[in-house]
């Protein structure tokens, strides 16, 4: 199943679709924030309960190699594990190149009708 993505520019609108999510019972294991921004994707997936990618996401290869790339290859590698293809995760990483941050959730066919 491919996972949910959807692009914010407002941090308050991301947190607050969040909240929708979990009081769906989505888990909070399933929901992801991810930007160019390090401070910024912990601030959001802190406030709102979600989860940012990590060793779990990556495998302890991938995140040792990833400690010597650049963030945009780190962000392509991070969207490719969560199962988007290579051209998607490029197109996505460019987005967040001019400041958008990313929602993505996974293990869940309901997104779309909870968020409306």
């Amino acid at each position: 199943m491919k996972p949910f993505i959807k692009p914010y520019t407002n941090d308050e609108a991301l947190q607050d679709d969040i909240s929708k999510l979990t009081s769906k019972d989505v888990k909070a294991d399933d929901i992801y924030v991810i930007s160019h921004d390090d401070d910024r994707t912990k601030r959001i997936a802190d406030n709102a309960g979600a989860s940012t990618v990590g060793l779990s996401e990556m495998g302890i290869g991938e995140a040792v190699k990833s400690t010597f790339e650049k963030k945009g290859d780190l962000l392509r590698k991070q969207l490719q594990n969560l199962g988007f293809s290579e051209s998607e995760a490029e197109s996505f990483e460019s987005e967040m190149d001019e400041g958008k941050v990313f929602l993505i959730v996974t293990n869940n066919d309901s997104i779309e009708q909870y968020l409306s």
